[in-house]
């Protein structure tokens, strides 16, 4: 169901027709391979340099994600209690004030952490005139901003329900996260008459191999230990564009990659206290 509602809600920013190669496309993912760390956490970085929320709730939610990302393991309770929390915070907000803070932002705090190399290779894509989209566990709105700033085609994320522009509380399906990606990409790719076997995917992450093992041409960039494995056996491509930059510095990086709901929280919870 969240594939379905993340296809249904594909943005796209560049016009369909008339494209000289209609049956290919690109999908990437955003954290970590279009770009360094999360999309949310510097999201959320931008709202507390803001005066939106307090240190303590950006140390939190750091927290939070240095137990996803370094543990490996997304425990059931904790993520079904973060999507409660920031699906609470989120209601009654309108879709347009996250999207007018994610364009501020995106310029502040995110243009200048895309990978060259990975923005380079969605260039690739669109210079054969082939449609690229981002595939991402983020709220759709936010994938918008960075597709529409990045002159791609658009977005699929996770989709949150609103009625008349107003976030109701209520996801539609689940997070667009791991089988959900790949289901997004099998419908999208439905509706656009996409044939699959020309199609590419880019990944950092092992989570991400519904995804990559749908199409004909995967890709791992900056891939972690399980994906990389995995690519090497399979024959796949792999692309590391933190070769070069100091072991530590990679490390913050990746532990910077925040869990999508627990950004979510956070941004919601800045939104909340903005409007008090």
């Amino acid at each position: 169901m969240a594939g379905q509602a993340s296809a249904a809600a594909a943005g796209v920013e560049s016009a369909l027709l008339g494209q000289p190669d209609p049956d290919a496309a690109a999908f990437f993912d955003v954290d970590n391979t279009m770009m360094q760390g999360a999309s949310i956490f510097h999201l959320a970085r931008g709202l507390h340099r803001r005066g939106f929320f307090t240190t303590g709730d950006l140390v939190a939610m750091a927290w939070k994600q240095a137990y996803f990302r370094l543990s490996g393991v997304e425990d059931t309770d904790h993520v079904a209690d973060a999507r409660s929390l920031a699906l609470g915070f989120i209601a009654g907000h309108r879709v347009a004030e996250l999207e007018l803070l994610g364009r501020e932002i995106f310029a502040e705090t995110m243009a200048h952490r895309i990978w060259p190399g990975t923005r380079a290779l969605a260039q690739m894509h669109l210079d054969r005139r082939q449609r690229v989209w981002l595939v991402t566990a983020a709220p759709v709105e936010i994938a918008r901003v960075i597709a529409s700033r990045l002159g791609l085609t658009g977005a699929l994320g996770t989709v949150a329900e609103q009625v008349d522009g107003v976030y109701t509380g209520r996801l539609v399906g689940e997070l667009l996260h791991g089988p959900a990606k790949a289901a997004a990409v099998r419908a999208l790719a439905e509706r656009e008459g996409l044939d699959l076997s020309r199609c590419a995917a880019y990944s950092d992450s092992a989570n991400d191999l519904p995804m990559l093992s749908l199409v004909g041409e995967p890709c791992a960039v900056n891939p972690d230990a399980r994906l990389r494995e995995h690519a090497r056996k399979s024959g796949w491509r792999i692309r590391d564009y933190r070769i070069g930059r100091k072991a530590v510095k990679a490390g913050l990086a990746a532990t910077a990659g925040v869990g999508a709901l627990v950004g979510v929280g956070a941004a919601a919870a800045a939104l909340r206290r903005r409007t008090r």
